[in-house]
């Protein structure tokens, strides 16, 4: 099993990294050169920085039955459409049955920040429930790789 990281904004590259040596998968992190950080486990792929460069690397790579891990849902959905799973950091899963409407969502967020001169917040931070629910589903995995 492999495991491609979208590694800028990922807080969980450590567990990710544990579990996965712990079961001998093997895990890609990618990261822009604006977020360039090392691993003893992991193979890392630098990036050019600018924007989507990780992404479209890490799609490159992408193939089907791997897991990638990233919080962006543009590339969830393209992911997708490549026959891989893609599990969001906070550990829950895309899917072809929710991967509209969180893309709506960003859509109408995007609109609603570009009409309005206040701030609408963003995502709530992370939380240790977040931390713990990822767990849960890597080690789900876990179980269907026997």
């Amino acid at each position: 099993m492999r495991i491609l990281v979208d590694a800028d904004a990922c807080p969980s590259v450590p567990k990710i990294e544990a579990i996965a040596e712990k079961n001998g998968w093997k895990v890609l992190l990618f990261m822009d050169t604006c977020h360039m950080k090392t691993s003893e486990y992991s193979e890392v792929r630098i990036c050019d920085k600018g924007a989507d460069s990780v992404d479209f690397a890490l799609l490159n790579e992408c193939r089907k039955d791997d897991v990638v891990i990233t919080q962006d849902y543009g590339l969830a959905a393209m992911v997708l459409g490549k026959g891989a799973r893609v599990m969001h950091s906070n550990g829950w899963w895309y899917s072809n049955e929710n991967i509209d409407r969180l893309l709506m969502e960003r859509h109408e967020a995007k609109k609603m920040r570009k009409s309005s001169k206040n701030h609408i917040k963003g995502p709530s931070k992370r939380t240790a429930e977040d931390e713990e629910r990822f767990e849960r589903c890597l080690k789900l995995l876990e179980v269907d790789s026997i």
